[in-house]
């Protein structure tokens, strides 16, 4: 009498090699995102903006093209002084409409004037000009003042501050 035979088991071997290599795709193409995807500061130059009106280290945001409503999101607040005369706050995110040579609504932004913070509230550039408007007052600036993006803790000066702090 012969015994019936077991069936043979299948190697999950294959299997499991299979699974990994295509989780290994998408976790690829999630970490390094689509690369047809611009950044944060490539989006304010497709609007007339120069990059420096954002600090470094913009981690995301979302954009909505039809409405111009958008979100930008540091990893957590960024203050940095400006020629000595302005202080800046960026909170971690930063919401506002833009439209081409306007950032209005804004939320997120805050620039202290002598000894009170006042909420930035909407950029206009005009040639070669940025307002900065807090509601009752506003600031001119050249936009070639922005052509690099302000690091935190240190605004444009970092170079300077480095110095300072290597020589002490």
């Amino acid at each position: 009498m012969s015994l019936p035979s077991q069936p043979k088991p299948i190697s999950s071997m294959p299997f499991l090699c299979a699974s990994l290599l295509i989780l290994l795709y998408y976790s690829t193409l999630f970490a390094f995102g689509d690369d047809d995807t611009p950044s944060a500061y490539e989006v304010l130059q497709d609007y007339d903006f120069p990059i420096g009106i954002l600090p470094k280290g913009v981690t995301g945001y979302e954009l909505d093209k039809e409405t111009g409503e958008f979100s930008a999101y540091l990893n957590g607040t960024c203050s940095f002084a400006i020629e000595n005369s302005y202080e800046l706050k960026y909170k971690s995110t930063i919401k506002g409409v833009i439209s081409k040579d306007r950032l209005k609504n804004l939320e997120g932004v805050s620039v202290k004037v002598l000894l009170f913070w006042l909420n930035i509230v909407e950029v206009v550039r005009d040639g070669d000009e940025l307002q900065f408007s807090v509601g009752i007052a506003s600031a001119d600036f050249t936009v070639d003042n922005f052509e690099e993006c302000p690091q935190c803790g240190c605004g444009f000066d970092c170079n300077k501050f480095n110095a300072f702090l290597s020589s002490s």
